[in-house]
């Protein structure tokens, strides 16, 4: 393959005149070719056009977006354009990907195997800066498994491939996004990109991670002998029909072909699966309205993560699903692993939010602020072993604040930063701006 940029090479940064030292090749796709490069001895990426895409068009917005800056540092963002003195074109210079991202196609493949804990954390974090993105009033257009990277142990993503991102409702070139991540009224032909669109995509995309299966391919899918334009057309623009949609069992999954999507739909907790429903049932029929938001997710997502449980027989990562519990009248959930009864650890109750204490829980700012900040780097109580009696767990305070409880005797103590108290039953802890209740 004849590459664009040859490796030693220089390019100039723009305006500045900067040289930059073209590295090794990473890849390539239908815009152009993507190299390692070093600029002022720190490592980037640096995406060079094809001279067909190397428009005036592309120039401007790529302007527009290094004017406007990276909604946050999660988006490998464009940052300075490049050009080369002979060489028709330009690229642009962007922060270069870590190799601890892996793709979510590596997810697909079962190449990688997350935790739930460290999808529920990739989740929050997509739709956190997808939020960010919206609210400066720009849309993505395009997003896709292709797009997003993830840490598979930490949860931690990158969004690459922004330089297509667009002033939202701004009629302009370029993609209308990628086949099955796109909005049915887009495949109809009936719709630009839109943040509206981008809501249908991300529901997509985060189905994908969390079933491993398209939301819109079941019994449909299989009946179709070649899946040409037409046919795609039907499947995912003009008879969209979620694989789970409780009023139509047209294009339900079907054992042997879709077993992921039946494997992993069960063991999920009933407000998750809820969400996923309306994205694609009144996310369908009513774009405007019936799309789940950026911040719906978010919170999904966090809850999500407060409710995973230990199976104490596997070790095996289950969800405590109160709400299925409850319409149930069952006291505990089964293993989806082993099948074996779950044993409960202890839960604190703060307001209507739910966390269970294992043996690892951390409390986060958002469990007692009224502010959903979401900042995972500093936990302000952890779960602890007691130092002389293991039987015995505490919840100790991180934070810089005092907590006053109450046990269930009525006896009213304050437990200091750095001290711990045990968890039982009934103890009420006020946290200042809000009260947890422990419930074994």
């Amino acid at each position: 393959m004849n590459q664009i940029l040859q490796q030693g090479q220089t390019v100039r940064v723009d305006p500045s005149g900067v040289l930059l030292t073209v590295g090794r090749f990473l890849g390539g796709g239908g815009q152009g070719e993507v190299y390692q490069a070093e600029v002022a001895g720190k490592a980037m990426a640096l995406k060079w056009y094809f001279s067909a895409t190397a428009t005036a068009e592309q120039r401007s917005i790529l302007e527009t977006l290094i004017a406007q800056g990276p909604p946050d540092e999660q988006f490998l963002w464009p940052l300075e354009l490049v050009s080369a003195p002979d060489l028709e074109g330009f690229g642009y210079v962007m922060p270069l990907r870590a190799s601890r991202y892996k793709g979510i196609v590596d997810l697909m493949k079962r190449r990688i195997e997350p935790t739930f804990r460290a999808l529920a954390t990739a989740g929050l974090a997509l739709a956190h800066s997808f939020l960010q993105l919206h609210a400066k009033g720009l849309c993505y257009r395009d997003i896709s498994f292709g797009n997003v990277f993830f840490d598979p142990k930490a949860g931690d993503i990158l969004i690459c491939d922004n330089d297509n991102v667009a002033v939202d409702g701004q009629e302009v070139g370029g993609v209308n996004g990628t086949p099955r991540f796109m909005a049915p009224e887009i495949v109809r032909g009936e719709a630009a990109p839109s943040t509206q669109t981008d809501l249908f995509s991300l529901s997509v995309l985060l189905f994908y991670m969390f079933m491993v299966h398209h939301p819109l391919e079941g019994k449909k899918e299989l009946s179709i002998h070649c899946l040409d334009l037409p046919a795609m057309k039907r499947l995912y623009g003009t008879e969209p029909v979620f694989v789970f949609d409780p009023a139509d069992d047209s294009n339900q999954p079907v054992r042997g072909h879709h077993d992921n999507a039946l494997a992993f739909w069960p063991i999920y907790p009933q407000f998750l699966r809820e969400l996923f429903t309306k994205a694609f049932t009144d996310g369908i029929r009513d774009p405007l309205g019936g799309r789940i938001r950026e911040s719906q997710w978010r919170a999904a997502m966090v809850r999500l993560r407060d409710a995973i449980v230990y199976c104490a027989s596997c070790g095996a990562e289950n969800f405590y699903d109160v709400d299925l519990l409850r319409a149930s009248g069952r006291r505990a959930n089964t293993c989806w692993s082993c099948n074996r009864a779950i044993r409960l650890p202890p839960r604190i109750r703060v307001g209507e939010h739910i966390l269970v204490l294992n043996h690892d829980a951390q409390l986060f700012p958002h469990h007692v602020d009224d502010q959903p900040t979401y900042d995972f780097s500093e936990p302000i109580a952890a779960v602890v072993q007691h130092p002389t009696d293991p039987s015995i767990w505490g919840l100790k305070n991180l934070s810089e604040q005092k907590w006053v409880i109450t046990t269930a005797d009525n006896t009213v103590k304050d437990v200091e930063p750095g001290r711990s108290l045990t968890l039982a039953a009934g103890i009420k802890v006020n946290f200042g701006k809000t009260e947890g209740e422990i419930r074994v």
